[in-house]
């Protein structure tokens, strides 16, 4: 009984613990990307000018900050029209 009491008391500690895995694991996620942003933008083809100011923008507004340049200025994987046979 003193067990199954101490057991039922302690769960929410489990689930706090569970929790804050949780939010590590996405920390550490949300870093990687970060990192992958700003690294994308130095080796990017951008104009030196504009290369600074991405990277300062992804630098200083880290997680936000990658996000929006993910959305904005990367380029995508799949070209428009890839693929597609040109019907002349």
């Amino acid at each position: 009984m003193h067990l199954a009491l101490s057991l039922a008391q302690s769960a929410p500690l489990f689930a706090a613990g569970g929790l804050i895995l949780f939010f590590w694991i996405l920390a550490i996620l949300a870093s990687i990307f970060w990192i992958w942003m700003l690294i994308d933008v130095l080796v990017s083809d951008m104009p030196p000018v504009d290369k600074l100011l991405w990277f300062l923008v992804v630098c200083f507004l880290h997680l936000l900050g990658a996000i929006i340049y993910y959305i904005v200025k990367r380029p995508s994987v799949h070209p428009r029209g890839a693929g597609h046979p040109v019907i002349t």
